[in-house]
């Protein structure tokens, strides 16, 4: 698990990701001060009861959903906020945060 400092890193820039976007594990990585992509998945996976956080809108590099046991939940949740997926289950790269 990440240090305390990296996790409220991570946390903080869940937070700022608009309803109907998405990010990834790496560009929410590159944004802090020393977090891989694997931390930012642990600290998805190990998000504490009763956050507000946006977890759904973070995925993989890809711009597909990982393979997880809330994907279903995490697709569902993206659909809700207007994502749309490609035939191969993909979200379009112009719905990537930041810019």
């Amino acid at each position: 698990m990440a240090r305390p400092e990296l996790l409220e890193q991570i946390y903080t820039i869940v937070d700022q990701i608009p309803a109907g976007r998405v990010t990834t594990y790496g560009r929410i990585a590159t944004m802090t001060e020393g977090a891989t992509p694997r931390m930012v998945g642990s600290a998805m996976r190990h998000l504490p009861d009763g956050h507000q956080l946006p977890w759904h809108r973070v995925i993989a590099s890809s711009l597909k959903l990982a393979d997880h046991g809330g994907a279903a939940r995490q697709h569902q949740k993206l659909r809700d906020e207007g994502v749309a997926f490609d035939a191969k289950g993909r979200v379009p790269a112009h719905l990537v945060w930041p810019d």
